[in-house]
């Protein structure tokens, strides 16, 4: 298949790396990374905190420009794209950010939050504008009246809920969730993510969720890919990637969810030391340094994905012997 050519994904990632020059040397936060997005769906993105997920949904977007590589959006190169054609193509596109509260100007109204974007492309009158924030608060749980408030005056919930109004304004197709319920309540969480669910079905939204709370991630999407030192190390539909994890790091982030039956026993992967260095990642397979069957092979040359299901990519270079003595 042509790399762009209109398919069944939304978005075709293709060979997207990040590397930011610092004191020292380079840090090679996103490395090398290709995957598709369906359309409709919901996709997962989840890895330990220093894996490069939050850099790689904003690299999606450009709000940080890569290093190198290819974001196909509906067969359109976003990378190639000049900065009047790639305004045009934001309309398209937005982000919930992860803080509700440094993500909300505190000094504009909540109205004017909302419609901000409206404004920047000119779109509609004051009074349709006006009117279409109204329709998006009250869509997102909150009610009209509450435009002219400030963000000190709402919760922490209400106000991921005013970022999800925002960046719905625009009627984007896609949109990048990054980590928008880790900083609420668990009992906030659902409310907020049942809402993202309602938002899909009824406006027909992609997304690319990203999370570090795997339970969370199993309920709401359709795919999952799981992200290590910068490289996709397996992804695939999530009830196979949850009920057969392939990949070690992938077999010990599910060992760590907690079960809520107290009597019910798990037997969790521990993993050595801490996530390396992005400056200096391992030779090979960068996860090998902390791997529980990591080899001799694993350090040379880095793996290439091998299928253990439909649609199902892991990237082990030990992958077809441990299925074979399994």
């Amino acid at each position: 298949m042509l790399d762009g050519a209109k398919t069944d994904a939304l978005l075709q990632i293709r060979n997207l790396t990040k590397t930011f020059q610092v004191p020292g040397g380079a840090v090679h936060a996103v490395d090398d990374v290709s995957f598709d997005i369906p359309r409709g769906s919901i996709t997962g993105l989840v890895g330990e905190s220093g894996s490069g997920k939050t850099t790689l949904g904003r690299a999606l977007l450009r709000l940080i420009e890569p290093t190198s590589g290819q974001t196909f959006f509906d067969g359109q190169d976003l990378n190639a794209l000049d900065p009047r054609e790639m305004r045009a193509a934001r309309r398209r596109m937005q982000i919930i950010f992860q803080d509700p509260v440094s993500s909300l100007n505190p000094r504009l109204r909540v109205g004017d939050i909302i419609g901000e974007g409206l404004r920047a492309h000119g779109i509609g009158s004051h009074a349709s504008r006006r009117d279409k924030v109204a329709d998006l608060l009250e869509e997102v749980g909150l009610g009209a009246e509450l435009m002219s408030r400030y963000p000190h005056e709402f919760s922490g919930g209400q106000r991921q809920r005013i970022g999800i109004a925002r960046a719905l304004a625009l009627e984007p197709e896609f949109i990048v969730a990054d980590e928008s319920v880790s900083a609420l309540d668990v009992s906030i969480q659902a409310q907020v993510l049942n809402l993202l669910l309602e938002l899909r079905e009824r406006r027909n939204l992609t997304m690319l969720f990203i999370a570090h709370d795997l339970s969370v991630v199993e309920y709401l999407c359709d795919q999952i890919a799981v992200m290590y030192l910068g490289r996709i190390v397996e992804i695939g539909p999530a009830r196979p990637l949850y009920e057969t994890p392939a990949h070690p790091y992938t077999k010990a982030l599910l060992s760590a969810i907690p079960l809520p039956d107290p009597t019910l026993e798990r037997h969790r992967t521990i993993l050595a030391g801490d996530i390396p260095s992005p400056m200096s990642p391992p030779s090979g397979c960068v996860f090998r340094t902390r791997c529980p069957v990591a080899a001799e092979i694993c350090a040379d040359g880095r793996p290439e994905a091998v299928a253990v299901g439909p649609s199902h990519m892991s990237y082990c270079k030990r992958m077809n012997e441990l299925h074979a003595t399994a």
